[in-house]
């Protein structure tokens, strides 16, 4: 697995400077302690860095870590991913709020006749337009939704590694899993930050997976 800019410096930083804790390391980069969480939680579980209770981090290099880099790289998107959250493109912004609380998601993702991806919908999204002098009863989604090229989108076939990447480098807590199909791409699933930890929470016990 390539590690990126941020993370090779963190390793660095724990190399020259270990045991050193979170927010010692937050504090060399000038970035906030939970930014760098999952960095923090990529280096751990790949056995670069070693995480003690109430010592801090240390560096282990890459000892021990092939078996579970190559773990890592096998996992792929379409073992992991959950099923999509979808709304018509015609749906009412009213209806879709109810249709977010109901599902309890953070995001909606809007496809037009054939399930092909024509929009994403985020609850800042729905905000914006529930505190706006508008009528949400008949304002429909596509008014408000993001579109493309804007989306961040994935694979079945993408890594874990590279989904999840995608996720920090975005900032997004979900993503449309999409296979292109007559030049349009159909929404199989989802992704979120929280299959991400499931599958690190699984490694990290030692589970089957």
């Amino acid at each position: 697995m390539q590690l990126n800019e941020r993370q090779q410096k963190i390793a660095e930083i724990v190399k020259e400077n270990g045991p050193i804790t979170g927010e010692q390391i937050a504090q060399e980069l000038s970035l906030t302690r939970a930014t760098l969480r999952p960095d923090l939680a990529i280096l751990t579980m790949t056995g670069i860095l070693e995480a003690r209770p109430r010592v801090g981090y240390t560096f282990v290099g890459k000892r021990n870590s092939s078996m579970l880099r190559e773990k890592l790289d096998s996992l792929t998107v379409g073992d992991f991913m959950s099923s999509a959250k979808v709304v018509r493109d015609e749906m009412t912004v009213y209806d879709a709020i109810v249709t977010l609380f109901l599902e309890d998601v953070g995001s909606l993702f809007v496809v037009g006749r054939d399930r092909e991806l024509v929009g994403v919908l985020s609850r800042k999204d729905l905000l914006r337009a529930a505190i706006g002098n508008q009528d949400l009863d008949q304002l429909p989604v596509n008014v408000i939704m993001t579109r493309m090229p804007n989306i961040t989108v994935c694979e079945k076939t993408e890594t874990l590694i590279r989904a999840g990447m995608k996720l920090i480098e975005k900032q997004i807590d979900a993503m449309p899993v999409v296979e292109e199909k007559d030049g349009k791409l159909i929404v199989l699933g989802r992704m979120t930050k929280t299959n991400m930890t499931k599958v690190l929470i699984a490694l990290a016990n030692d589970e089957s997976i």
